[in-house]
């Protein structure tokens, strides 16, 4: 089992920064991706970024590209994201998640931590 432990978010103004942080604990020899997912209120979980855990590559929701920047320290086993230019659209609960491959979808990732609010006012 791997433990996935968000932290970071919070409230801020349009045109603003916030980094999140997920530190994983457990089985982490398991994981090979560690991802950013969103869920707006009556909307559906949407991918945001991801990276590999040992290798280099990372994905982006066309929505983020440019402004949000995902990261990691593996001698921490956490992973970061870092957020700037946000605007009101940017709302939601963001989820870390783990799993076996690198993936844009949701239901690739078999760990997930509780989420973080992010709040973005006008």
């Amino acid at each position: 089992q791997v433990q996935l432990v968000e932290s970071g978010g919070g409230l801020v103004q349009t045109g603003g920064s916030l980094r999140l942080s997920c530190a994983a604990s457990g089985h982490t020899f398991n994981i090979y991706a560690m991802g950013w997912f969103r869920q707006a209120p009556g909307k559906e979980r949407e991918f945001v970024a991801a990276n590999s855990w040992k290798g280099g590559s990372t994905y982006y929701a066309e929505a983020v590209k440019g402004r949000f920047t995902i990261s990691k320290n593996t001698a921490k086993n956490t992973v970061y994201l870092q957020m700037i230019g946000l605007n009101p659209e940017d709302t939601a609960v963001y989820y870390c998640a783990a799993g076996p491959r690198l993936s844009y979808y949701a239901d690739e990732y078999d760990y997930w931590g509780q989420g973080t609010q992010v709040t973005v006012s006008s």
